[in-house]
């Protein structure tokens, strides 16, 4: 029988007794436990989050028999008489709603509440959100025998995020203020509070009243609470890595390689394991394919727009940038650095951490990640619409595996003659010019062997092809000439010498008057 893979499966309770493969996180769930915190978790979108928090409604209603055979059973027995206890929950799930509308927000948080209340038979005529819910708290309390009160809300910033308008996302704020804020001081009838993220605001209440809740996000201790590891794909996925292999017609360990490439290399902690993204993993073993999907499943256009009003370049997220722990747990609206939010929604991921200066260095997590990324900057770096863009990366790899280097020129001219001018102060033109250029051959990087380079030493594109080795040099307002003295002073061609291949060298210059192709030489 094939294994029941949980691609869209979020209640832990059904996937148990549907016989769905559950990756085993129950560890966690004790450790939280023991601390005897208020807790916030910080993960992508299709991370695991909402099942993880199921998980934490199980087993506080108690229902042993769901975690029969997992790590927390033979913890949870050894309490002994108080093994087991079961509390009240009140779940807010806030991944779906009409955030939109005025009183969206209010109304999904009534309709929890009146779920809760339902569940342990209460009435409540109160009209304030903030009253009631802090009314239900205490009444659960003495009506369940003076248990402490389980509060669990995911997703608790998808009423603050765009494409809400800033004055819906400032009025849905301002109602979370008020209605979250009741927790602060109820630490009597309260057991346990946990909270999800994909993005933490720093100015939000639940952060600034609620100064008691404990961020684990980049918590090493956390680190594999969400996404699979290493050790944990091998153990739980052993039957679907070998059908993956037999439908692809390669070697067991050849699919791994392409599974870690694709969808691996996350990282929430300064040193820490990495990570599988479970959405795209689980996914391709449903599919027998190594495709992406979880760019697929929606990539928010809101996150380019953050990208195109910095100033940073597309290159940056390859080449790596730096961030301290401050920053990248923090986000505020009004600041410009998109790094924080990039780090939140998964887009970068750690890869060093120096402990001298408590820097992080990030970049894209894996292939999936970083093609993703670039394809979806298509329409706002190369402005391409419809099919009569002249851009194609199939011309372009084509066009370099044949060597012809003057229809290479033509390609390029035509490219850029149809990318539209957009108007940014921020920027400069050679810095518009540069994502374009660097966003064309990053694109055609999946086809032919394409480095690109800023720092001195190396040629500013190399592109590698069974036949022949491009060496470019790009300039903006000098001459081709001055681009081939670059090439030749700075001897890029050295490593290349013992090559049966060809070398072609290409001095480029462009006009920031006619934004294109104003020089181009070969030799």
């Amino acid at each position: 029988m094939p294994q029941l893979l949980p691609t869209s499966e979020q209640d832990f309770e059904r996937l148990i007794t549907d016989g769905f493969v559950y990756v085993d996180k129950t560890q966690y769930i004790w450790k939280l436990v023991e601390m005897k915190s208020k807790y916030f978790l910080s993960r992508p979108r299709r991370f695991g989050k909402s099942l993880f928090v199921s998980t934490l409604e199980a087993y506080f209603s108690g229902k042993k028999e769901l975690f029969k055979g997992l790590a927390i059973e033979k913890l949870e027995n050894a309490r002994g008489k108080d093994a087991w206890t079961k509390y009240p929950v009140i779940h807010f799930a806030l991944s779906g709603g009409q955030f939109y509308k005025e009183d969206g927000l209010e109304k999904r948080l009534a309709n929890e509440l009146a779920i809760t209340e339902k569940k342990y038979d209460l009435e409540s005529d109160e009209t304030d959100i903030a009253v009631r819910f802090l009314n239900d708290i205490a009444d659960i309390y003495y009506k369940t025998g003076e248990r402490g009160v389980v509060v669990l809300v995911d997703e608790y910033d998808k009423p603050l995020l765009p494409p809400l308008t800033e004055e819906q996302i400032e009025k849905n704020r301002s109602l979370y203020k008020g209605f979250f804020s009741v927790l602060k001081d109820q630490d009597k009838y309260l057991k346990f509070v946990f909270f999800t993220g994909v993005t933490k605001f720093s100015k939000v209440s639940i952060f600034s009243d609620l100064n008691q809740l404990r961020d684990i996000s980049m918590s090493e201790d956390f680190s594999g609470i969400c996404g699979f590891t290493e050790a944990e794909v091998h153990k739980y996925f052993k039957d679907a890595i070998e059908e993956l292999a037999d439908h692809n017609e390669i070697s067991e360990e050849k699919c791994v390689d392409e599974l870690r490439k694709m969808y691996d290399g996350y990282h929430f902690a300064a040193e820490s394991e990495g990570v599988y993204n479970p959405y795209s993993l689980l996914n391709a073993f449903q599919d027998n394919a190594f495709d992406s999907y979880w760019f697929e499943s929606g990539t928010p256009g809101f996150l380019i727009e953050k990208l195109k009003e910095s100033s940073f370049r597309s290159e940056d997220f390859v080449n790596g940038v730096e961030s301290t722990e401050k920053e990248m747990k923090d986000y505020r609206v009004e600041n410009a650095n998109p790094v924080p939010l990039f780090y939140q929604s998964g887009y970068l991921t750690i890869r060093h951490y120096d402990r001298e200066f408590r820097t992080y260095s990030l970049g894209f997590p894996n292939m999936e990640v970083r093609r993703g990324f670039f394809e979806s900057l298509v329409p706002y770096v190369l402005g391409e619409k419809d099919s009569e863009n002249s851009f194609s990366v199939r011309k372009l790899v084509q066009t370099l595996r044949k060597g012809d280097t003057e229809e290479l020129h033509d390609l390029l001219y035509s490219i850029f003659a149809s990318i539209p001018y957009i108007e940014n102060r921020n920027v400069t033109y050679e810095s518009v010019w540069r994502n374009q250029i660097y966003l064309i051959f990053e694109l055609s990087g999946e086809f032919v062997a394409c480095e690109q380079h800023t720092s001195q030493g190396r040629s500013d594109c190399v592109v590698e092809t069974a036949d022949y080795v491009y060496l470019f040099e790009f300039k903006v307002d000098k001459n081709a000439d001055e681009a081939l003295a670059q090439i030749e002073s700075k001897d890029y061609a050295g490593k290349y010498r013992a090559d049966n291949r060809k070398i072609i060298k290409i001095g480029a210059d462009f006009s920031s008057k006619t934004r294109n192709l104003d020089d181009w030489k070969v030799v």
